[in-house]
C-alpha cells in the first residue's frame, strides 16, 4: 500500500509538471510593428522562450502598421520607434502606454566605389534627400569629404514606402535642422518624399541600396553593420562630426525624459551625442482588458515587459542598440506598474 502512494505522488508530481510546462508552451503572445528593433527583440523573444516557454510571435511590419494593428485589437502589443501623437491618440478608445525598450542610431549609407568613409552636414543631407543635390562629386560634398575621390555618379536616393518610425525619426531630424525640409516636406512616419525610391522595412532599404550604385539612404545601425555597408559621420548641433555607435546614442538619450516617455531624440545637444538617435517602444493598453486580452495573457504580458526592461537590456549592446539608462528604466517600472487587468494592478 506504502509503495502505491508513493508511486502514486510521483506520478501526480510528473502530470502537474507537464501539465505547467503545457501550459507555458501553449501561451502564444502576439506583436507587431517597428523593424528598427527587430534584430533585438528576435534575440529577446527567443531567450524568453528558452527560459519560460511564452512563444512571442512578432511581425516587423513597420511602426505605422504596429500602431494600426493596436488600434483594431488584433495584436495584444504594437511597437514603434515613433511615439503616438495627441492626435492620433485621440483615435484609442482607451488609453495606451509607452514603454522604452532600447535606443538606437538611423544611420546614412550608401554604395559607392570603395565605399570611402564620408561625412555629412545637416545641409548636405537636406539637400540630398530634397533631390536639389543630384551627383556624388557635387562641390558641396567634396566640401565636406576633402581628399575623398567622389565619383561622377547620379545619387539614388532610397527611402521607406511603408509607414515607419526609422523614417519619422529621420524626418523629425531633418525638420529640426533644415526650415526648408520642415517648409516643404516635414515629419512623420510617411511623408511625400520630393524625391528616390521606396522599399519597405530596413531590410528593404538595405537591401535596394546594396543593388543600386550611387544610392543613398537611412536605415537603422545594425542593418548596415550585418550587411557590411558603409555609414557616414554627421556633424551634430555643437559642430562635431559624430560616428554612430553605441556610446553616442547613449550620450544622445542622456536628457530630461517625460514620464510618459514620449520625447525625441534627434538633434541633441550633447557636444558628443549622434544627432539621429531615438528611442523605440512597446505600446500596450493601460487597462489590458480594453486591449482584448484575456487574463492569463496579461498577466505573461506585463511579465516578459518588465524581463526586456530588465535582464533583456544584457543583450542590445551585441546588437549595437544603446540599453535602457538607468534613468530610463525607472521611466519604464513605472509605467509597466500602471499597467491594470479591469482596474487590478498586475506589477505590485
Amino acid at each position: 500500500m506504502k509503495n502505491f502512494i508513493k508511486t502514486f505522488l510521483v506520478l501526480l508530481f510528473c502530470f502537474s509538471l507537464l501539465s505547467t510546462i503545457s501550459f507555458a508552451g501553449d501561451l502564444e503572445l502576439i506583436g507587431a510593428g517597428a523593424t528598427f528593433p527587430y534584430p533585438l527583440y528576435s534575440k529577446m523573444f527567443n531567450e524568453y522562450h528558452k527560459q519560460f516557454g511564452i512563444k512571442v510571435n512578432y511581425q516587423a511590419i513597420g511602426s505605422g502598421g504596429g500602431i494600426r494593428q493596436l488600434l483594431s485589437k488584433v495584436v495584444d502589443f504594437g511597437a514603434s520607434d515613433a511615439f503616438v501623437s495627441d492626435e492620433e491618440l485621440k483615435k484609442f478608445t482607451s488609453p495606451i502606454v509607452h514603454i522604452p525598450m532600447t535606443a538606437g542610431a538611423v544611420v546614412l549609407t550608401y554604395n559607392l566605389p570603395g565605399n570611402p568613409k564620408l561625412k555629412f552636414t545637416p545641409s548636405l543631407i537636406s539637400n540630398i534627400f530634397l533631390g536639389k543635390i543630384v551627383n556624388w562629386n557635387d562641390p558641396e560634398i567634396k566640401k565636406v569629404n576633402p581628399g575623398i575621390n567622389l565619383p561622377d555618379l547620379k545619387i539614388a536616393v532610397v527611402h521607406r514606402s511603408d509607414g515607419s518610425g526609422t523614417t519619422f525619426i529621420f524626418t523629425d531630424y531633418l525638420s529640426k535642422v533644415s526650415k526648408a525640409w520642415k517648409n516643404v516636406v516635414g515629419r512623420g512616419k510617411s511623408v511625400n518624399w520630393p524625391a528616390g525610391l521606396g522599399a519597405k522595412g530596413n531590410p528593404g532599404v538595405a537591401g535596394l541600396i546594396k543593388q543600386i550604385p550611387g544610392s543613398i539612404g537611412y536605415v537603422e545601425l545594425i542593418y548596415a553593420l550585418s550587411n557590411n555597408m558603409p555609414y557616414g559621420d554627421i556633424k551634430n548641433k555643437k559642430g562635431n562630426f559624430i560616428t554612430p555607435s553605441i556610446k553616442t546614442v547613449s550620450l544622445a538619450s542622456n536628457t530630461e525624459l517625460p514620464d510618459d516617455m514620449r520625447v525625441s531624440l534627434t538633434d541633441t545637444d550633447s557636444d558628443y551625442g549622434y544627432p539621429i538617435s531615438g528611442f523605440t517602444w512597446i505600446l500596450v493598453y493601460r487597462d489590458l482588458a480594453n486591449g482584448g486580452l484575456s487574463r492569463k495573457k496579461a498577466k505573461a504580458l506585463v511579465k516578459l515587459l518588465w524581463w526586456m526592461t530588465h535582464e533583456g537590456q544584457k543583450y542590445a549592446k551585441g546588437l549595437h542598440y544603446a540599453p535602457l539608462s538607468k534613468k530610463a528604466q525607472e521611466k519604464a517600472e513605472k509605467i509597466i506598474k500602471s499597467i491594470t487587468y479591469r482596474g487590478e494592478k498586475l506589477v505590485k
